[in-house]
């Protein structure tokens, strides 16, 4: 709810930006042609697309879209109108300190609150006071701001990036460089999407290859491709082209303030060490007000050709369309990943049929994505349903041959089905693609195991744990493995080390309980049987263990063979 309140509140805040521009300086131009302007300004600068995922992040950008059209609209007033300049300088000086607070990267932007100081300055007035209203509400929010991280995170300057949930390490990891700015400059203005024959047509584009330390991506776009629209940002300046001195000099003030925030927010996203979709919300939309004007400025310049003019209207129109079009396109990328996240969600919770349910939704947007196949694979699996998971795993390998995950889920899926032999092809592909796939070695260790090739299967978990040291189904493989080799000592120490990870481990301490007998150990062994029907008071195994040893110890004989269960 808060994105779409956010969204919307930007919406109408450009819209009536624009309205001010048609009616001061375009009363000539038709409602058909702001109308367009008005389509553009909602549907054409990135927020349909971020729209569907409501997270965190994306309701942080949304609001700070809000504000900054709010800022751009307070900042108007003081630009037209001399007697209450002060008060509305003060009011786009607050609404812009509030969106650096939803996003500290539009700091630099600030620059465009002295756009009225600029001006009185140049007519002679004194600026003090001015000075006040564009500094005061922006310098007493971002000591707030330094106020809050200080007590929060012992430093003023620390906005809790160290602490954001990410697979990377943000605090050894460097976010700004120069190394960053050709790479995020060819993603966010030129690459263009990749189109196919299939809905939604828009595809994710080809990346270049990845600067050194640069971080993670997310379904960035090249505006200038993907939006042609903002092409018109360049005829901006036919807005001011005949005009009176002071017309010209307060209309390409204003512009020039919008152009510059775009440039200014651009220019920092360069050197971040990711790229991705929402972020350009940051600066895109102000980037398609400026292509209204554009469009206002060419259909005024043009007012006296109507073979140009209309030769004009066509080309902007054809350049708004397929703007829109790409849009609504696109965002069923976000609504596809809203679906699967739900669904994984539901998967968790134990809610298979629902989670089912979902994935397909998301497939329904786009077919042709392997992670949604995968996705929906193991949601079969978990349901029992396993000639269905395959064919979903081998439909994701024929769209991504490469995508190890999913070779690594398939083989786990045809181990189950019995069919050995060729789960360990599917795992041995899985890390011929990702050596490192910690998983996929502990599968493959199994597999091998349930094959009598055990001391290969040893092998395979020790290479596990020399990947992930904390793997404890790797420890707990590594300890039967182990005991069925006779080593029980080495077993007892991994099967140990499976509770320490993993203490609600039943499999384990009834592995344990049994090698711990095996060793003359009964009273520790008995702890660890109790504990295993403690934790599962259905488990047969555990409890037949527990009544053999407690029998033997009272019939002072040697109790019957306890099982040991992989």
């Amino acid at each position: 709810m808060p994105l779409v309140v956010f969204c919307a509140i930007g919406f109408l805040a450009s819209v009536g930006l624009l309205c001010l521009v048609w009616r001061r300086y375009f009363p000539e131009i038709g409602l058909a042609v702001v109308a367009a302007g008005t389509l553009a300004l909602g549907l054409a600068g990135f927020t349909p697309i971020i729209l569907p995922r409501a997270e965190v992040y994306e309701v942080a950008i949304s609001c700070g879209y809000a504000l900054t059209m709010l800022a751009l609209l307070a900042l108007w007033g003081a630009c037209h109108r001399p007697h209450q300049r002060g008060r509305w300088l003060a009011a786009a000086s607050l609404a812009y300190g509030l969106a650096i607070g939803a996003r500290p990267t539009a700091l630099f932007g600030a620059v465009i609150l002295l756009l009225p100081v600029a001006q009185a300055w140049r007519e002679g007035r004194r600026i003090w006071a001015l000075l006040l209203a564009a500094t005061g509400p922006i310098t007493c929010i971002g000591l707030g701001l330094m106020l809050y991280n200080t007590l929060r995170f012992d430093s003023p300057l620390e906005f809790g990036q160290p602490y954001t949930l990410s697979s990377l390490r943000l605090v050894t990891q460097h976010l700004w460089s120069h190394r960053f700015f050709g790479f995020n400059s060819w993603v966010y203005f030129l690459a263009p999407a990749c189109w196919s024959a299939r809905f939604p047509f828009v595809h994710d584009i080809t990346l270049p290859l990845l600067p050194p330390g640069y971080g993670s991506h997310e379904h960035p776009f090249g505006v200038l491709t993907s939006i042609p629209l903002v092409w018109l940002t360049l005829a901006a300046p036919l807005a001011w082209r005949g005009r009176s001195a002071e017309v010209r000099r307060i209309l390409r003030g204003f512009l020039a303030a919008v152009a510059l925030l775009v440039a200014t927010r651009a220019l920092l996203l360069g050197l971040f060490f990711n790229a991705n979709l929402r972020y350009e919300v940051d600066f895109c939309p102000a980037l398609v007000l400026l292509a209204a004007v554009g469009i206002l400025g060419l259909e005024r310049a043009l007012a006296g050709q109507p073979a140009w003019r209309r030769a004009a209207r066509w080309a902007w129109s054809l350049l708004l369309v397929f703007s829109l079009a790409f849009n609504l396109l696109a965002s069923a990328i976000y609504h596809a990943e809203y679906y699967s996240d739900l669904g994984n969600l539901l998967l968790e919770r134990g809610q298979v049929n629902e989670a089912i349910a979902h994935f397909q939704k998301a497939l329904a947007l786009q077919p042709d994505e392997a992670w949604l196949h995968n996705n929906l694979g193991n949601a079969f699996a978990k349901n029992g349903q396993l000639d269905e998971a395959i064919r979903q795993y081998q439909e994701a390998l024929r769209l991504k041959p490469d995508h190890a995950l999913a070779h690594n889920n398939l083989g786990l899926a045809l181990g189950r089905e019995g069919q050995m032999d060729e789960a360990i092809r599917q795992f041995e592909q899985a890390l011929l693609l990702k050596p490192d796939h910690a998983d996929a070695r502990n599968n493959l260790g199994n597999a091998l195991g349930q094959k009598g090739q055990t001391d290969e299967a040893i092998r395979q978990f020790q290479e596990t744990l020399r990947l992930k040291p904390d793997h404890a189904g790797a420890h707990y493989n590594l300890g039967v493995a182990f005991s069925q080799k006779g080593q029980m000592t080495e077993a007892i120490r991994q099967l140990q080390e499976t509770i320490r990870l993993e203490p609600g481990h039943v499999s384990a301490h009834n592995n344990l309980g049994t090698a711990l007998y095996q060793q003359g150990r009964a009273d520790e062994a008995i702890r660890q049987f109790q504990e295993a029907v403690r934790l599962k008071p259905d488990y047969a195994d555990a409890r037949r263990n527990l009544e053999a040893v407690l029998a033997a110890r009272a019939a002072s004989s040697p109790p019957p063979g306890a099982s040991t269960n992989r």
